[in-house]
């Protein structure tokens, strides 16, 4: 009964947030898929989350935004963060690949809400994972967790393996995650991109929330301008002056970590004010709130001030995680199309040139 319950509560989440979009229609995806062996099966688009054969979340585009230019010229690969939270599902230490709820869960928060970021000029494709639940982040069995990971990071890479084989045929590729997304993401990083063929391929990575360090990635140079390409870009974003215990323990050990400035794409500590930044989207996904938040590299995270919106769910936390990529929405979007356009410009330049 009281899963009957959580299920039909998401469902209701469904119907309401199912107005964001003037394309995606609730319940066209069918949640019922049961997986023969509990793996997902990347041939069948039930196991994508998002995906350009199908019409899903990702292709929604706020209202304010649906007269601006669109094209597929670069194909997105979307990570998403963990939506496996319940706490009395830790012991299951990754989600189940069919699971109804979380599948639906995921749609209707990252897809729609963070992946459609990327959608002005790429093809998004987001696949399902077994991600391990959030409690493997604090567990003191680290043995577990890293099995954990590892089997979520396995799926992920069978996915990437397979766009790679069926669907990527020599296009520019732009990688997005967040949070536990953007910890699998530096992990394809290093094994097909860095130092690798394929890094010719990279317009940019967005691997944000989560500390990446410095000495993680040797070949592929952290993003300094908004037109650099082949580059990866990074933040956390915090409360002003606040130190969450386990970045004050990264600044204690040295850990030099990569933080860019997603309203001045740069990593200098210049303070940039929010009336920089172009606007947030938030739950109420056909809404810009303009101006909400603004932007400080310090002591290896992203500080801004309390954000100013009318109401928030950021009034009473320090650790704005959850907003990482919705406070810059906009910021995030422009800049996509830029490094996308740098990307065409420089290889329409380089093959003029040979």
């Amino acid at each position: 009964m009281t899963r009957f319950l959580s299920i039909f509560i998401g469902f209701l989440a469904i119907i309401v947030l199912s107005a964001c979009s003037d394309r995606y229609k609730p319940f066209r995806s069918n949640y019922t898929f049961k997986s023969v062996n509990g793996a997902p099966d990347y041939t069948n688009l039930d196991y994508w989350a998002a995906h350009p054969g199908k019409i899903d979340p990702s292709d929604s585009v706020p209202a304010p935004l649906r007269k601006d230019p669109r094209d597929t010229v670069a194909d997105v690969f979307f990570v998403h963060p963990t939506t496996f939270t319940k706490k009395e599902d830790f012991s299951q230490s990754n989600a189940a690949i069919d699971d109804d709820y979380i599948n639906a869960k995921t749609d209707y928060s990252t897809i729609l809400l963070q992946a459609s970021t990327f959608n002005q000029y790429g093809r998004v494709f987001a696949p399902r994972y077994r991600q391990a639940h959030i409690g493997n982040f604090y567990s003191a069995d680290s043995v577990a967790a890293s099995r954990a990971l590892a089997l979520a990071y396995q799926d992920v890479r069978n996915a990437f393996i397979y766009y790679l084989e069926h669907h990527n045929q020599g296009r520019p590729i732009v990688l997005a995650s967040h949070s536990q997304g953007a910890l699998h993401t530096i992990w394809l990083l290093k094994e097909f991109f860095e130092n690798k063929p394929l890094q010719k391929q990279l317009v940019v990575a967005y691997v944000v929330g989560w500390p990446l360090q410095q000495i993680t990635l040797t070949q592929i140079p952290i993003c300094k301008t908004p037109e650099q390409t082949g580059c990866v870009c990074s933040w956390r974003t915090f409360k002003q002056g606040y130190l969450a215990p386990w970045v004050q323990k990264e600044n204690s050990r040295g850990d030099a970590i990569v933080v860019t400035n997603p309203i001045s794409w740069n990593t200098d500590t210049t303070f940039i004010s929010r009336k920089n930044n172009k606007g947030a989207v938030l739950t109420r996904f056909n809404r810009i709130f303009p101006k909400p938040a603004d932007a400080q590299i310090n002591s290896g995270v992203l500080f801004t001030k309390k954000p100013q919106f009318p109401w928030s769910f950021l009034y009473k936390t320090n650790n704005y995680h959850i907003g990482d990529i919705n406070l810059y929405y906009i910021n995030i979007r422009e800049n996509v199309a830029t490094r996308i356009q740098h990307f065409q410009n420089n290889k329409t330049q380089s093959q003029a040139s040979h």
